[in-house]
């Protein structure tokens, strides 16, 4: 657990994959075809104070869901990649472009397809329902279930170990 908590002092990026961390996985289709999905309140509050932290913060999802966008981006998050099913290109392409290391990178993510993207960064975490594949791979696995509050959860570690939880930032939504 100590190296846990010690690269937390590294990591200046969170990404995030969307179905399964920041909802439970479960799709709401009505008669209509439409779908939608559930994200939890105090995910939320947790990845926008990231933002105005100054935290790299980003989603990479395979899913193409409008939803997904409007609420990440409500939450003041502009690295919004959907579609995506290549990951670890898309991955690559993102640290190039902002200059960041992946060794300053958290990536939660809950099953396979970020499997490999997952072993190119500093500290790779998944919610406790992840894909067993997933947890044998990573450095922390929440005792939260995806979209439940995981990603609150890491988040609030990360910033309590280096001094940025409840700051004056921490009062404005």
């Amino acid at each position: 657990m100590e190296s846990f908590l010690t690269k937390l002092n590294d990591i200046t990026t969170f990404i995030f994959d969307v179905d399964g961390v920041l909802t439970d996985g479960s799709v709401f289709v009505t008669e209509t075809g439409v779908q939608s999905r559930a994200f939890n309140i105090k995910d939320g509050y947790a990845l926008q104070l990231a933002v105005k932290s100054g935290y790299n913060v980003a989603a990479i999802s395979g899913s193409r869901s409008k939803s997904a966008l409007f609420r990440l981006n409500s939450l003041g998050i502009k690295d919004v990649y959907l579609g995506t099913h290549t990951k670890v290109d898309r991955f690559k392409l993102y640290t190039q472009e902002k200059g960041i290391h992946p060794s300053r990178v958290l990536y939660m993510a809950d099953d396979i397809p970020d499997l490999e993207t997952m072993k190119m960064v500093g500290l790779p975490v998944c919610p406790a329902d992840a894909a067993e594949e997933i947890k044998a791979i990573c450095s922390y696995v929440s005792p939260i279930p995806g979209g439940r509050g995981c990603v609150r959860e890491v988040i609030e570690k990360v910033m309590k170990v280096q001094g940025t939880w409840m700051n004056e930032k921490a009062y404005s939504w």
